[in-house]
């Protein structure tokens, strides 16, 4: 989600969107500026000018007002912390906020935001249509440790919290199948299915109990990280040990299956087993090969060459999600959150982009085409086992094979009926 966008719908919402804002520490403008880069224009706005009025509509009820809470706690997980580039980012642009206070005044709120501290932020807002004003104290929570996090929102010590989609599948199994193993192809199927997901029509699927997905983003692919070039094809894979996520028992399965052993891991101590020589393979994103010194897992004891490599085949999307506890914020927000934030999936890739350009060529190794036929297959098999086995939810494998038919008609598995 851009920065500059969400500026303009938490100055509309008020507090209760500034829950979309820790998030878009992994998400950055893909090639085009974001919106209001240089100021709001004309055609930008008429692309919202649907979300913009159910906003003032919202905004125009004191009902609205009477459910704009005194104090916000926003959880992030981000695994440098605070220190952390995309968090940095983040931050930078939301003490900004004060400066779009026109913007709101437009829609008929006054607005006021002040940062007290670098992880606090005051706000004052009044409505002379609503005849309303509140006044609303945000602390933002860094979290190196996503377990932690996701407690600490289930126990209510955070109202609105940002993590991996995989640790959140606890808190909604359909939203959190969408990383199954090789259901999404490419960015342009993850685009599609998220702005699918933000329709109204999809709105029931978005909430569980008091739980409620208020925007999806993309963290970029993940990808095969192995310690010798040698394990290049899934054969010479069988026998070696694979870490797998400690929460995520889909992840243990696909593993047996090709027959190779895994080895329980946590984001805490990951890179440690796999620099160390503890596990061969592991699997993720880009956006964790520098922060957890990946590298050193890939380079000769000496430090003179490179034994290992990032195998550039995608196997899962792996996405964030933020949530929110429902009943501490105004009815109808995560909707026209969720709305929003998939407008701007297209501006979301150029930071996955950007981190995957800066890692050296010579981590980096390809997979014959030969082979890919052979990945696709496993991946298929073991998602629709995993399916059966209760790790995936049924509609939402049902949902992507549907998508991933959309684009390609040709593709034997659409004249298929298990899946």
């Amino acid at each position: 989600m851009s920065m500059k966008n969400n500026r303009l719908l938490s100055s509309i919402l008020s507090l209760s969107m500034l829950c979309a804002m820790p998030l878009t520490s992994y998400a950055l403008p893909d090639g085009s500026q974001p919106l209001g880069a240089n100021g709001p224009n004309v055609d930008e706005l008429e692309k919202y000018s649907d979300i913009f009025a159910r906003a003032k509509k919202m905004m125009d009820d004191p009902k609205t007002w009477n459910k704009i809470p005194p104090k916000v706690t926003l959880c992030v997980f981000s695994p440098e912390g605070a220190k952390g580039k995309g968090y940095d980012f983040a931050m930078s642009y939301l003490k900004q906020l004060p400066k779009y206070t026109q913007i709101a005044k437009n829609m008929g709120v006054d607005l006021k935001v002040t940062m007290t501290s670098p992880m606090d932020m005051h706000i004052d807002m009044a409505s002379s249509i609503a005849k309303r004003k509140a006044s609303t104290d945000v602390k933002f929570r860094v979290y190196t440790n996503e377990k932690i996090a996701s407690e600490d929102f289930k126990a209510g010590q955070c109202d609105g919290v940002a993590m991996s989609n995989l640790r959140a599948k606890e808190f909604n199994g359909f939203i959190g199948s969408l990383d199954a193993i090789g259901a999404i192809p490419s960015y342009k199927h993850l685009t599609e299915a998220i702005q699918l997901l933000a329709k109204p029509e999809a709105a029931k699927y978005m909430v569980n109990q008091d739980y409620e997905i208020v925007s999806i983003i993309p963290m970029g692919a993940a990808y095969i990280m192995v310690n010798d070039r040698k394990i290049n094809t899934l054969a010479k894979a069988a026998g070696k040990k694979i870490a797998v996520l400690d929460f995520d028992k889909s992840q243990a399965k696909m593993v047996q299956q090709i027959g190779a052993q895994p080895v329980s891991v946590d984001l805490t101590t990951i890179s440690g087993k796999f620099n160390n020589g503890q596990v061969d393979i592991m699997a993720g994103p880009a956006l964790i090969f520098k922060p957890l010194e990946l590298y050193k897992g890939m380079t000769a004891a000496d430090g003179s060459t490179v034994k290992g490599a990032i195998v550039r085949f995608p196997i899962v999307q792996i996405t964030g999600v933020m949530m929110m506890h429902r009943g501490k914020f105004p009815d109808g927000v995560g909707q026209l959150m969720r709305e929003f934030a998939s407008m701007q999936i297209p501006m979301a890739y150029s930071f996955i982009d950007e981190t995957e350009k800066s890692i050296d060529a010579k981590y980096w190794m390809d997979v014959p085409a030969a082979d890919k036929p052979g990945y696709m297959k496993l991946m298929r098999e073991s998602r629709i086992e995993m399916t059966k086995e209760g790790f995936y939810d049924k509609r939402m494998m049902s949902f992507l094979k549907k998508i991933r038919c959309q684009f390609d008609a040709t593709n034997y598995e659409c004249s298929l009926t298990d899946e």
